[in-house]
């Protein structure tokens, strides 16, 4: 930040950094975001390495020490081609129009030394209350990329959190777009809520939204089938979930 920062360029950590200090978690990774173009972050950070992970979307890393760091340019997202990504990125120098085009309120604050946090949709109330909630209207965040219906299972199983009502209306209207998502990226996001501290949270909302089915459907068999023995008190799935909450991650 500092680097940018003396060089006449405006830097803020963003997303899930900011969250997770707000939350007093120590974040596992940081997000830098500046109006610096990827050519000017290249140039800031010369002697360092750099690696070109998707110039024509905005992002350079910069490896610092042990330490990968993402930069990416402000930019608006162009409409998305498949439900994926988007078509293309415009540069802009406003802060703002960067921050609105990302997925939940929780992940839209910004923060530098200078100018403190920077809270435009109002994500830290809902960190506050306990709140999954998109930025905007939930059909269009979610049609801009379809993962993000996992990503808001997930964030709620993570952090405990309720999911808002038409947030969560959308999350079911639009889960059939996981179909055109890569299964990589479906397993990660999956593997994420198995590593929460309460993995059923997650599963029984996949199960509840109709998105189980889709990326387990061997699970389906387990709903409602009792052992009909004196050791087991509930149905199959249940208990799955049970061993599930109580293994190591």
């Amino acid at each position: 930040l500092d680097k940018l920062s003396e060089r006449g360029y405006r830097a803020y950590i963003v997303g899930g950094a900011v969250r997770d200090y707000c939350l007093k978690k120590e974040p596992v990774d940081f997000d830098i975001t500046t109006d610096a173009s990827p050519d000017e972050i290249i140039d800031v950070f010369k002697d360092f390495k750099t690696i070109d992970i998707g110039k024509e979307y905005g992002t350079i890393v910069v490896n610092i020490g042990e330490n990968n760091i993402e930069i990416t340019s402000f930019r608006i997202d162009l409409e998305s081609q498949d439900g994926r990504k988007p078509k293309g990125v415009i540069y802009t120098k406003n802060l703002e129009m960067d921050l609105k085009r990302r997925d939940f309120t929780i992940n839209s604050m910004a923060f530098n030394k200078d100018e403190g946090l920077i809270d435009l949709f109002n994500g830290l109330e809902d960190l506050n209350m306990g709140i999954i909630r998109t930025i905007g209207k939930p059909s269009e965040r979610f049609s801009e990329d379809y993962l993000r219906v996992l990503r808001c299972i997930r964030f709620s199983a993570s952090l405990d959190f309720t999911i808002e009502e038409e947030t969560w209306k959308e999350c079911i209207n639009n889960r059939y777009g996981l179909g055109d998502i890569s299964p990589d990226r479906i397993r990660e996001e999956f593997f994420k809520i198995l590593l929460s501290d309460k993995p059923s949270k997650g599963i029984r909302l996949l199960r509840e939204s109709g998105i189980l089915p889709m990326i387990i459907p061997e699970l389906e068999a387990t709903y409602d089938f009792y052992q009909q023995n004196p050791y087991h008190n509930k149905d199959v799935f249940n208990h799955i979930l049970d061993v599930v909450d109580n293994i190591e991650p």
